[in-house]
């Protein structure tokens, strides 16, 4: 299998696999464009999830014209946490987790917001403000609560683990978690960091801030090296089972731990980015060699 998807008269002598010979190498031959909007679009990715029962955040509601923001956000405040997101948003843009007081004031980022500028925000989403300019949808779901694994590493955020597959194995793992400069978000070009993971023992190795590794989080003194991941087992289940659930043979999946319902799919991409290798000091080429 691996002769199918890599020329063995490839050149460079190289074990990183870089952009284009992702683009031409791993994402065009196993992942049929017809099929990208099932990764790119949030509320189909959450369709084929909930249908194969994979486990993952509960859908409030699916918002589509602003005709309909009032009734569905009136149904929502049930819920006292949510989570509102574009479908066809990237790198967490336009992500706005909202959590309710005892006196169901609603807040985001430590900040009453009120009714009005919440129905603004989903509007905008219906706009295409965060989906280059074209008409979305607005995702309304469970808000996930990290994991206590997290807490001594770094409080802030929602952390997740990004599994790399290949024909529905897992390749390459990394923790990606928040810092202080990332205001919340885990992604490693919006200022987080990646922890690479031993993927046989389950275990974190060295922190990467896109400069230096380190044993720590940079907000933080805890070591990390070493640290055991909980729900590891499960972790490599899931994306397994997500990777079968969708005709898209090389993925990114990413995956968060809830506090109380454990391992959770959060979103699954086909074009994942290659700075796990940076981050796991390690070539997926090589990778690809010992695991397919």
């Amino acid at each position: 299998m691996f002769s199918i998807i890599f020329n063995k008269k490839l050149k460079t002598s190289s074990n990183v696999v870089g952009l284009n010979e992702r683009n031409i190498k791993l994402i065009y031959p196993n992942n049929p464009k017809k099929h990208y909007p099932l990764a790119d679009d949030k509320v189909l990715t959450k369709e084929i999830l909930h249908k194969n029962n994979i486990p993952c955040a509960k859908t409030y509601a699916i918002i589509e014209f602003n005709s309909e923001i009032k009734k569905k956000w009136d149904y929502c405040k049930q819920y006292s946490s949510v989570a509102i997101k574009p479908a066809n948003g990237c790198g967490g843009g336009g992500i706005k987790i909202l959590k309710k007081d005892k006196k169901d004031n609603w807040f985001s980022g430590g900040e009453i917001i009120t009714d009005r500028e919440i129905f603004q925000h989903i509007a905008s989403i219906i706009t295409g403000l965060f989906s280059l300019g074209s008409h979305d949808r607005v995702l309304i779901e469970e808000c996930i609560e990290p994991h206590t694994f997290f807490h001594e590493i770094y409080p802030e955020g929602v952390p997740d683990f990004r599994i790399i597959t290949l024909n529905k194995t897992p390749l390459m793992a990394m923790l990606r978690m928040p810092t202080d400069r990332s205001a919340g978000k885990a992604n490693l070009h919006q200022n987080g960091v990646g922890i690479g993971i031993d993927m046989k023992e389950g275990r974190l190795l060295e922190v990467y801030d896109g400069k230096k590794y380190t044993n720590h989080h940079p907000d933080s003194n805890f070591l990390v090296n070493g640290v055991p991941i909980p729900y590891w087992k499960e972790i490599l289940e899931i994306s397994v089972e997500t990777a079968k659930a969708f005709p898209l043979n090389y993925l990114g999946i990413d995956i968060v731990i809830d506090k109380n319902k454990g391992p959770q799919i959060m979103e699954i991409n086909v074009r994942p980015g290659l700075g796990i290798q940076l981050v796991n000091k390690m070539g997926l080429k090589q990778v690809i060699r010992k695991v397919i």
